[in-house]
């Protein structure tokens, strides 16, 4: 009865211990995945701005569902792009719902992005041992602006136009390279099908290229370690605690609380982060009294119009984000977090509202007094990495670092 056969009894579930073992002894998901997010250890005393890695994986996965079906309606190109936006608004099934999903969710990502940062640079988290997860994170956030700025070109409203045409401008003033620039990236003389086409296929090959860099920042992180409010690393097993159940609940108390705030902002105030005049067709004869992007880009337009000149402004609008990348070997003190530096704390303080004050004077177009204030804002800007970090270890008194987590 035997013979040839019979079955191997390792080549059969196991219905004892079930499918999932069955499934892990072949293919180890399940064991990686409970190593990576289930038992993983992390620092005891993470504050709440840790919530925002899960909010951005939360958000972009959200963007790049309701990007998808927006795909699927969406015409690139110049006659076209305005109407077939219309169509979605009003005749898809749940379109207006797609699409202010996507609107707010883009604005949302870039906040919640900009305050992920802010913590990296305030706990010190670009420090050794984990460059290459900083590195990683900025990538993610250069991708990010690309994909943004693509994004606000497709509806092809007066604001989509008119400010792809100012970045155009920008680009071609870059000298020897930047008509030939120019050119490559318009496609044509003018602005037109090619470019909206053009910038559709970069909105969408760039949105899932973001989500395989999240999995190689997530990679890098979880080899270094996170990094934690103290700036110390573990000394002792009680100052780490598994992801699950205590930091998984915790992000799920972010992402629920910030899921109100996103609500309330695309069902009760829609229009409140967008431009009214990109509800227009674009008319290339008739120029817009105010020419501004989105408010997450205002801090950099207000860095481009401060200095005199527009290639000038186009190096220190680049370099507000390039700089960021040296910040590791910038920054020489062998102390992490800013809770125990008096004196880059305030710094860094002073340093948000230099941002906020370069958004306010793209807001005002930077004249008179917005002038005057966006050219100090961005001499501080630079001088905080450039002179103050470098330079600060040499008579920063630092606090005594704590002997474990706390």
């Amino acid at each position: 009865m035997g013979g040839s056969g019979t079955v191997h009894e390792a080549d059969q579930p196991d219905m004892e211990s079930g499918a999932v073992t069955w499934i892990d002894a072949r293919l180890p998901v399940f064991r990686w995945f409970r190593a990576e997010y289930v038992d993983y250890r992390m620092p005891r005393n993470l504050n709440g701005l840790w919530n925002f890695g899960a909010i951005l994986c939360v958000v972009l996965v959200l963007m790049l569902a309701t990007g998808i079906f927006l795909a699927m309606n969406y015409t690139p190109a110049a006659n076209a792009a305005f109407a077939s936006i219309e169509v979605i608004e009003r005749q898809v099934p749940a379109g207006w719902l797609l699409r202010a999903l996507h609107m707010t969710g883009a604005s949302l990502f870039m906040a919640a992005l900009y305050v992920h940062l802010f913590r990296g640079l305030y706990y010190g988290s670009y420090k050794s041992p984990r460059e290459i997860l900083w590195l990683t994170g900025l990538v993610l956030l250069v991708m990010t602006m690309v994909t943004a700025f693509a994004g606000y070109v497709l509806p092809w409203g007066q604001m989509s136009y008119w400010g792809a045409d100012v970045v155009g401008k920008a680009v071609g003033a870059i000298p020897g390279i930047g008509p030939d620039l120019e050119h490559v990236i318009e496609g044509s003389d003018a602005l037109g099908d090619i470019f909206v086409h053009r910038f559709f296929v970069l909105h969408f090959v760039m949105a899932f290229a973001i989500l395989g860099v999240v999995g190689l920042h997530v990679w890098a992180l979880h080899v270094s370690g996170s990094n934690n409010p103290s700036g110390v690393e573990p000394a002792k097993p009680s100052d780490t605690l598994p992801f699950h159940p205590y930091y998984s609940s915790k992000d799920m108390v972010g992402i629920v609380l910030f899921g109100i705030v996103f609500a309330a902002l695309a069902f009760l105030w829609p229009d409140l982060l967008s431009e009214p005049a990109n509800y227009r067709p674009a008319n290339p004869l008739h120029t817009p009294t105010d020419i501004e992007p989105e408010w997450y880009f205002l801090p950099f337009y207000g860095i481009l119009q401060s200095v005199p000149s527009k290639f000038g402004g186009l190096v220190a609008s680049a370099g507000a984000v390039l700089v960021l990348f040296a910040v590791p070997w910038l920054d020489p003190s062998p102390v992490r977090s800013a809770r125990f530096r008096p004196l880059c704390r305030v710094a860094l303080w002073g340093l948000v509202a230099a941002f906020v004050l370069l958004g306010l004077v793209g807001r005002h177009h930077a004249a008179g007094a917005w002038m005057i204030a966006g050219r100090c804002a961005t001499l501080y800007y630079f001088a905080y990495f450039l002179v103050l970090l470098p330079f600060a270890p040499r008579f920063e008194k630092t606090r005594p670092l704590p002997m474990s987590l706390f």
